[in-house]
């Protein structure tokens, strides 16, 4: 549930980024906000958090690049050497710097808003609803001929629809022959080590109690092992 004071944050953001960023990318703010709030509710995540970083998450995408490197040079922000060479990863960087300072927006939704193109080991779950949200909302069906299925996949398991967009990605720039940024690939291995981890605890568990239940019943029909 989005509290009211989050709700006059959102106008006053909307009313700010009408004359700051082009229709199109406007709408698309629009959209992602309106899928992060599907997936938090989907997750029992922060509807508010939720709601402002999806709106939020490209305040910076069309801010122009002196701007940008003046802004990340006032905050120490370091560009490594892929965001350098590519323009439309700077504004992950920048867009934190701007909710911050313009706004006063919770670091959680700062990380969410610098990881959300390229990810990151790092992130949290409202990250990761950030960046699926990105990519899975409407007026994105162009972009993902998989949409459909990252979406429904979404909404059951936040982890397992990231490594789908993931593999398809990094399929996609190899075949394209482009650079991958590190942190795609680190969070795809950490993702991959995760599910793997999960699955040895949840088959620990099951043969514990299988050995349990069947100690059980053989005290009571008298047997021992």
């Amino acid at each position: 549930m989005i509290n009211q004071e989050t709700k006059d944050l959102i106008e006053k953001i909307k009313s700010d980024m009408q004359f700051e960023m082009s229709e199109k990318r406007f709408k698309h703010s629009i959209s992602v906000m309106e899928m992060c709030l599907k997936l938090a509710k989907c997750h029992n995540l922060d509807e508010n958090e939720a709601a402002l970083a999806g709106l939020t998450h490209d305040i910076a995408k069309e801010i122009p690049d002196e701007i940008a490197y003046k802004m990340l040079d006032e905050e120490g922000l370091q560009l490594d050497e892929i965001e350098k060479k590519t323009h439309s990863l700077i504004h992950q960087k920048v867009g934190a710097i701007v909710v911050k300072n313009k706004y006063g927006l919770s670091e959680n939704i700062q990380k969410a808003i610098m990881y959300h193109t390229c990810t990151s080991p790092d992130m949290n779950d409202l990250g990761k609803v950030l960046f699926l949200a990105d990519k899975i909302a409407d007026g994105r069906e162009g972009d993902y001929p998989l949409i459909e299925e990252y979406r429904e996949t979404a909404k059951r398991n936040l982890d397992e629809a990231i490594i789908m967009i993931l593999d398809n990605n990094i399929k996609y720039l190899i075949d394209k022959e482009k650079t991958i940024h590190p942190n795609a690939v680190l969070t795809r291995n950490k993702l991959i080590e995760d599910r793997s981890n999960w699955f040895f605890v949840a088959q620990t568990f099951v043969a514990q109690t299988f050995v349990a239940q069947t100690s059980g019943l053989r005290k009571v029909c008298g047997r021992s092992a």
